[in-house]
């Protein structure tokens, strides 16, 4: 039986940060991966969906260079530099997160962990025990219930693709959905995108989420909203996707299907010797990130609360200050979120929608890209920031971006909602000309 301070259970962004953090407190911290070290963030889901999100960048710029004079024959995309930079990518960051783990008061144990109790863990027959354990085991893509849906490909399967198939129908309109519906049309495949939702990205505000699907079917994405898939089979010419339509039964043939529904928290074993309650989106926990069961906390996808690399980093720092004793000031509810497509989005709080549906008294404001003299030069003008301010006190309820770099933008409004810092406060501070962060500040002059 090897004794630590803390038992950490994967090696994603939650749990490797977490372990830093905690080693640096002076703890003696042992983490368990079974898989590779940075989590599906780095291995299989951000980071190499955003390498690929670049490519697609250059290559929509390049397509677009006559309007800076540049004249070009027809774009030539070879997938297989884009897919070896990719995966360039992935091994350097791995490599530093190794770095990382490598320091004075962390252990890495490869392997997978199953629980024995409450305060123990086993890993391949040898266990661990600790005061405190924390599970970051992360989640995995989730399906549809439906007929031939073992056709359909996921995230982790496109990611290891080596080829582009000639047409490709994703099933979810989605943050992921839509950043692989942008990547592989610029690459030249015919992209089909099916939503059952009235919206594309139902948490965006639907200004936003409007915008961007007006972009996207500009750039030939063929994009369906309120439809109801039910089914997959194989024929002599593909795939067919059958589905009903705003009513009206159709189908279409294509090449592969991407299935992007959501994604389901992984659970270890041994929950139950723990005594550990789980429910239909994962483990059970309290504002500290700790569950029913006296030390044993889950962070990140696994507890369902937020599916974002970044919240789990910050649950993570939630859950160690509790260990330790301490009180965490983070704010685990203003947390923002981007889809990299072409243009960006992102967003912070609510939507207008939904403070209309929990009766929140708000204003909006509105500015455009179209008018900034930064996003003029560049070439960039598609886009908006739309700003939902508080009617009480003029506090920033929520901001949602449509435009270059908006991932960048949105952390303005973020730290002002941090700070509960008035809108018209925001709008006073001086800035930078010509810069993309003088649209938020044309919105929050509005005020």
């Amino acid at each position: 039986m090897i004794s630590t301070d803390i038992i950490i259970i994967g090696a994603g962004p939650g749990g490797y940060e977490m372990a830093a953090e905690a080693a640096h407190h002076g703890k003696k911290v042992v983490i368990v991966e079974r898989d590779l070290l940075g989590g599906t963030c780095l291995n299989r889901g951000c980071i190499p969906t955003k390498a690929l999100c670049r490519n697609a960048e250059v290559i929509n710029t390049v397509r677009e260079a006559a309007q800076f004079g540049v004249t070009t024959g027809e774009v030539t995309v070879d997938y297989s530099v884009a897919f070896a930079r990719k995966e360039e990518v992935v091994k350097q960051l791995r490599d530093g997160v190794a770095m990382l783990m490598g320091g004075e008061g962390i252990t890495v144990v490869n392997g997978e962990a199953k629980f024995v109790d409450a305060k123990t863990i086993d890993v391949a027959g040898e266990q661990y025990t600790a005061p405190a354990i924390v599970i970051a085991t992360g989640s995995i893509p989730r399906g549809l219930p439906i007929e031939g849906a073992d056709l359909a490909i996921t995230s982790d399967d496109i990611l290891a693709m080596q080829e582009l198939p000639k047409s490709l129908c994703i099933v979810g309109g989605g943050v992921i959905g839509m950043e692989f519906a942008g990547v592989f049309s610029s690459f030249g495949v015919e992209v089909t995108v099916i939503e059952f939702m009235k919206e594309i990205l139902p948490p965006f505000d639907k200004d936003i989420a409007k915008r961007l699907k007006t972009v996207m079917s500009k750039r030939g994405v063929n994009i369906l909203t309120q439809a109801a898939v039910n089914g997959i089979h194989k024929t002599d010419d593909g795939l067919e996707i059958t589905f009903d339509h705003k009513g009206k039964a159709k189908s279409i043939v294509t090449e592969k299907v991407l299935m992007s529904v959501g994604r389901q928290a992984v659970l270890p074993e041994g929950l139950e010797a723990a005594g550990v309650e789980t429910s239909r989106r994962g483990i059970e926990v309290d504002n500290n990130m700790m569950t029913n069961v006296e030390g044993i906390y889950a962070i990140g996808d696994v507890n369902g609360r937020c599916m974002l690399a970044h919240a789990a980093s910050a649950q993570g720092s939630v859950a160690l200050a509790h260990i330790l004793g301490e009180k965490s000031n983070v704010k685990l509810d203003i947390v923002p979120s981007a889809v990299f497509t072409t243009p960006e989005l992102a967003m912070v709080g609510l939507t207008e929608q939904q403070c209309e549906d929990q009766g929140i008294e708000v204003v909006t404001a509105k500015s455009f890209f179209r008018s900034n003299g930064k996003a003029v030069a560049m070439g960039e003008t598609d886009g908006m920031v739309k700003l939902i301010v508080s009617s009480e006190d003029l506090t920033i309820v929520g901001c949602h971006i449509c435009g270059p770099h908006a991932a960048d933008l949105i952390q303005e409004a973020v730290t002002a909602m941090n700070a509960n810092m008035p809108v018209n406060r925001m709008a006073q501070a001086i800035h930078g000309h010509p810069t993309l962060s003088e649209v938020v500040m044309a919105a929050a002059k509005q005020f």
